[in-house]
């Protein structure tokens, strides 16, 4: 069965977008599209910031998929409340609708700290990733949001050289033990020096990590980090 929190996946297709569309292989392309056309503007948005705050995440959402899902830059609290998320089964792995932003709060409140930020980017990760704020396309969302993050830090991770498996692998091990994972999973690919943002949006866009349609694909299920 989709993932059908709205009750009208039949009638308006999955997540209510706009083009009305259920194969979820035509989904995926058309995510990684909005993607790959607006991650640029998105890192600009969040550059011009002074300070990141919630709402931040959640225009970057908007910025992001705005042009195919109407509730783009809403989150779980808002749009389902009641809706326990999980993947594959694990239920316990995402925080419940009504911690989302706690949970946001406290991993950007964690990425302010430049030296936390340069030694542990990956417990930020997690912190973000277990928030889950959004119903779709959080670990695009997230990863452009923390990419700012390593910026103001002074650093920037080769996100693109990191294979899908591997960072799906260390994901649900950091979801399921914070600080035991992500950090030594990314710390060879950090690179010092704040990134071009137009080489930075390529890269993002190229991402096998949360590119669904990438050829260095993951098998089994996994929790949602697309």
């Amino acid at each position: 069965m989709p993932f059908d929190p709205f009750g009208d996946f039949a009638t308006r297709g999955y997540l209510r977008n706009f083009a009305g569309e259920k194969d979820p292989e035509v989904i995926k392309h058309l995510e990684h599209h909005s993607f790959a056309a607006n991650v640029l503007t998105a890192l600009e948005r969040l550059k011009a910031q002074s300070s990141l705050r919630y709402e931040h995440v959640l225009e970057t959402h908007r910025v992001l998929f705005g042009s195919m899902y109407p509730w783009a830059g809403q989150d779980r609290a808002a749009l389902a409340p009641e809706l326990a998320i999980g993947k594959g089964g694990a239920f316990d792995l995402f925080a419940h609708p009504g911690d989302v932003r706690r949970a946001i709060e406290y991993g950007l409140e964690m990425g302010r700290d430049a030296r936390a930020m340069r030694e542990k980017p990956g417990e930020v990760l997690g912190t973000l990733a277990y928030a889950h704020p959004l119903l779709e396309n959080n670990g695009r969302t997230i990863i452009t949001v923390h990419t700012d993050m390593a910026r103001r830090a002074g650093f920037h991770v080769a996100w693109h050289e990191i294979g899908k498996k591997p960072f799906l692998d260390a994901l649900t091990a950091e979801l399921r033990q914070p600080g035991s994972a992500l950090d030594g999973l990314i710390a060879p690919y950090v690179r010092s020096g704040p990134p071009d943002l137009s080489a930075t949006a390529v890269q993002l866009a190229a991402n096998p990590g949360i590119n669904p349609v990438s050829a260095r694909g993951a098998s089994g299920p996994r929790p949602g980090f697309s």
